[in-house]
């Protein structure tokens, strides 16, 4: 059962290495209140780190700055919201020092409330399994859009909060989905999942753990 404990504080988010916070980000809870104060929520099970300026795979490689990635560089626990394929926002949670443009993409949730309404909102009759199982699925079920650009985390129109404890032996690690582009960045063991979790999306048997330098995997003792 998964129990509230506590808005995350801006310092979970600021000041700390990217990959330690996106791996403690597995088992928090994202709520997103409707206008009229109902609570949908889910449970992160897997994310994904980008880490700026040096990632080949991130919206500020090489310091890029544009109007669409300016989230990126502002304050830990800023929302980064973008739009892909014509179709689909991508929720972002931007941490590390300000003007450091490191964020980390959620790439799927453990539907938690407001489960009738994610139905609705995804259209047709999907199983709870299937509401939240990617990026763009988790933005539409929890009605996440552009508006949302620049929020703060730790304010009341969207935020994170504890839910479940997780161990670094149920977390797995594995390449991003979906940047072949980025060359040596592309296999960088840089997203997490809930072992065995069945929200995670459709990647689950992506390579875990390659030999890649451990200069940059995550503290999970912090």
């Amino acid at each position: 059962m998964w129990v509230n404990q506590g808005k995350l504080p801006r310092s979970f988010y600021e000041n700390r290495d990217t990959l330690t916070v996106a791996a403690k980000l597995l088992g928090k809870r994202l709520v997103v209140p409707t206008p009229e104060g109902a609570r949908v929520s889910g449970i992160i099970v897997e994310v994904e780190a980008y880490l700026g300026p040096e990632d080949k795979a991130s919206h500020a490689y090489g310091h890029r700055q544009t109007t669409r990635n300016e989230a990126m560089y502002g304050p830990g626990g800023t929302v980064y919201i973008f739009f892909i394929y014509g179709m689909y926002f991508q929720f972002n949670v931007v941490t590390n020092y300000e003007l450091t443009p490191h964020a980390i993409l959620v790439r799927a949730l453990e539907p938690d409330e407001g489960i009738d309404l994610m139905r609705r909102r995804r259209g047709g009759n999907k199983k709870d399994r299937e509401l939240t199982s990617g990026p763009g699925k988790l933005c539409i079920a929890l009605g996440i859009d552009r508006s949302y650009n620049m929020d703060d985390l730790t304010g009341e129109r969207i935020w994170i909060e504890k839910a479940k404890r997780v161990t670094q032996r149920e977390i797995e690690s594995g390449p991003r989905i979906g940047i072949d582009y980025a060359e040596e960045y592309a296999m960088m063991p840089w997203r997490f999942w809930l072992r065995d979790n069945v929200f995670v999306s459709g990647h689950r048997k992506s390579p875990k753990r390659p030999a890649i330098s451990s200069a940059r995997t995550p503290v999970l003792s912090n």
